[in-house]
This record gives C-alpha cells, sequence and structure tokens, in this order.
C-alpha cells in the first residue's frame, strides 16, 4: 500500500470539479462540488446521530438504498437543514444534475454544508450545474475545495493497493473544522475506489470503520446536523468482486482505514481556531471499547484542550479526563506521557506525577502536532482519539459564524 496522487480521481473512472456558483458571497470561493464515475458504482454512506438531520442526507439515503449510485453534488455555504422546502431543494439538486448528465436522479448523492436555518436558493445552483459539469476532469483539489466552510486546509489524500495481485486505488476528501464530535459532525467525507466490492460488504466495512476513524474525532463537542461519509466503488480496476469476509476483504478495508484515518487526522489538526493537533493513544485497556472510551474523553476535555493552547504540562487534567470517563479503569496504574517531534516525557507513573522538566515540557508541547500517551497497565485494548486545542480564536470564529 502506498500513497499517490490524484486525490477522488486517482480511481479508475472518475472525475471531479468545483465551481463558485453564487451560494457563497465571495466570489473566490468554490460552493458547489460534484464527483462522477463512468459508470454506476456501489454505494454506501454513515449519516450523523443528531436527530435533526439535514434534508440532503434524508434524500441520499432514500437515493442509495439500492446501493447504487454514480455522482455526488455537495454545496457549501448553507447547509439546508430546517427549512420548510429543504427535501425539495435536495431533491431538485440531483434532478438538476442528472439531467445535465444524463443520469438517473435515483443515483445522486447529495450534501450540503453551512448555516444552518437559512433559505436556500436554487437559482445559483441550477445556473451553475452546466459549468460544474463541463469542467470535469482531473480536479479532486477543486472539489475539496468546493466542500470546504471554515477550513482553513484542504484534505484529501489517494492510495493504491492491491486485491488478489490487481492494483485498485482509492481516494478520499474532506471537510471539517467546527462542530465537529462523535458520533460524526460537521464532517463531509467522499471517499472513491475502483476495487469491485459488492454494496452489501462495502456497507460493512464503512460502518466498521467509523468507529475507529470519524467516530473518533472531536473538535468541540458538538455533533452536527448534517455529517455524512460516503463511498462510491466502481469496480474499474478489475479484481474479483468482494462478497464475502476473507483476506481481500480485509485488505480493502485496512486500505479504507489508511483513507479514513489520514482525514481525520487532517480533520483535528484544523479544528476551528486550533493551532495543534492533539493525538491520544491509548494502550493497555481491559479492552478496546474502554480505550475509545479514555481517548475520546481525554480529547473532549475543555480543560486539557486550552492546557495544550497554553504548552502546559497539566498531566492532572488528563487523569481527570480519564476519571469521569465512566471506563473501567485502574486510575493507580496509569502512566501518561507527553510526545512531539522535540521528544517525549513522562509526567505521570502509576497515577501519580512525577518530577519532570517543565522547560523540557514546554519544548515539546509548543509543536503544532502532540501526542498524550496513556498506558492503563491493565490489558491489551487500545485505541486512538483525534482533537485540537482550544483557543480564543475559536470563540471569534463562532461568536458571529451566522452574521
Amino acid at each position: 500500500m502506498k500513497q499517490i496522487n490524484g486525490g477522488v480521481c486517482a480511481a479508475k473512472g472518475f472525475t471531479a470539479n468545483g465551481i463558485h456558483c453564487g451560494i457563497r458571497k465571495n466570489k473566490s470561493k468554490r460552493d458547489i462540488a460534484l464527483i462522477y464515475s463512468e459508470i454506476p458504482a456501489n454505494a454506501a454512506a454513515v449519516y450523523t446521530q443528531n436527530l435533526v438531520k439535514g434534508a440532503p442526507l434524508i434524500v441520499t439515503k432514500n437515493n442509495i438504498s439500492d446501493g447504487r449510485a454514480q455522482a455526488m453534488i455537495c454545496n457549501s455555504g448553507n447547509a439546508n437543514t430546517c427549512n420548510a422546502n429543504g427535501i425539495e431543494i435536495a431533491e431538485t439538486m440531483c434532478e438538476l444534475l442528472a439531467k445535465e448528465m444524463n443520469i438517473s436522479a435515483k443515483d445522486v448523492i447529495v450534501a450540503s454544508t453551512g448555516v444552518i436555518g437559512q433559505p436556500l436558493d436554487i437559482t445559483p445552483i441550477a445556473n451553475g450545474i452546466p459549468a460544474l459539469v463541463a469542467g470535469l476532469g482531473d480536479n479532486s483539489e477543486y472539489a475539496c475545495e468546493g466542500i470546504m466552510t471554515t477550513d482553513t486546509k484542504k484534505k484529501e489524500i489517494s492510495i493504491e493497493f492491491e486485491i488478489g495481485g490487481v492494483k485498485c486505488k482509492m481516494g478520499g476528501i474532506a471537510k471539517g473544522s467546527g462542530m465537529i464530535h462523535p458520533n460524526m459532525a460537521t464532517m463531509l467525507v467522499f471517499v472513491t475506489t475502483d476495487c469491485a466490492i459488492s454494496s452489501e460488504m462495502l456497507e460493512k466495512a464503512l460502518k466498521e470503520d467509523v468507529k475507529s476513524s470519524f467516530n473518533m474525532v472531536s473538535v468541540d463537542g458538538d455533533t452536527s446536523t448534517n455529517d455524512m461519509v460516503s463511498i462510491m466503488a466502481n469496480g474499474m480496476a478489475g479484481n474479483a468482486e468482494i462478497t464475502e469476509d476473507g483476506e481481500a476483504f480485509y485488505t480493502f478495508c485496512e486500505a479504507l482505514h489508511a483513507v479514513t484515518a489520514y482525514l481525520c487526522r487532517m480533520i483535528a489538526g484544523d479544528g476551528e481556531g486550533a493551532t495543534k493537533l492533539l493525538e491520544c493513544i491509548v494502550t493497555g485497556a481491559c479492552d478496546n471499547a474502554n480505550a475509545k472510551i479514555v481517548a475520546k474523553s481525554v480529547i473532549c476535555s475543555s480543560l486539557f484542550k486550552a492546557a495544550m493552547f497554553g504548552a502546559d504540562a497539566n498531566w492532572g487534567r488528563v487523569l481527570c479526563a480519564i476519571g469521569y470517563s465512566g471506563a473501567n479503569v485502574d486510575i493507580n496504574a496509569v502512566d501518561v506521557t507527553f510526545k512531539s517531534s522535540k521528544g517525549e516525557i513522562t509526567v505521570c507513573v502509576n497515577g501519580a506525577g512525577v518530577d519532570f522538566s517543565e522547560e523540557k515540557a514546554k519544548e515539546i508541547l509548543l509543536e503544532d502536532e502532540i501526542q498524550i500517551l496513556i498506558e492503563l497497565n491493565t490489558a491489551n485494548g487500545t485505541a486512538t482519539a483525534w482533537g485540537c486545542d482550544l483557543t480564543y480564536d475559536y470563540v471569534k470564529i463562532n461568536g458571529d459564524y451566522r452574521t
């Protein structure tokens, strides 16, 4: 398995585009994106667990209930959520695209991201679709830009892997900066692959993967209304179709996790106002489930996130977050180490503080990627969670997000 270029266009048969159609006032910002497979593909998706769901999620779930899709369209600048005509708008987006591309409207994955509760005018979308379709090509970067809101960095990756001796490719793009919290958040992720895999196995792989990828990301504790992770697999690589558990399926799952884990790190590191990516790695738990509880609790702690912003090695906040997590933990057996490119420093052993250099700890914690290594010394359970520091700019961004 190796990383390659191309994003969502790396896999055979996939093209993409992104343009400014007029939803967003800033004409320099692309605000609509398209991904297209030249042949119908098997498809699967997972959706936010928020009871308030954006209209596009409802329409997408209905459209791909047969496990098939051929295109994905997504606008930014407006979430199309809590609108009286939201379903109608989302369905119309599918119909307009289908007409322009001569495909079925039921084969379209539709998504929206942006402000909740604001009417979405279909006019700029309708006017922009012809140019969006005409510009389809090796333009994963444009599609990536078209789904961004408060994101400051594009998030895309592609890899090559082998199934039964056949080279397959997989690529993904994502958006997500604020309102990020498990279980899934203002996170939109679109994955493409030319690997041949049945829609049933594709859904199984995706649902299992999010448990240890996107559900382990938190920026601010708010679970959004519009998050969705979708994947299209068109089979154009030519491998024997994966229809059951086995070596081929496990290899596919490994490739999928390589893509999703990479995007998780990018989403967490680009949290609104963030200056640091925090990666909490828990080992020695009584099982993986308890390891996940601990990792997520630490990543979600506002006090700990604030300490990381200040490069303060306040390990007591780590212990505090573990203690209220509800996990099955022997707090008197916990070791904590902070690590970055500047080195690592152990700050807690057996649930108690140890002598360490505050100057060295500060040097380590001033880096933009920090690992929090937690050894529970109980058994073999492991988990990783991703988050970011909590800064002044987070409040500034969200204080006037709507206005």
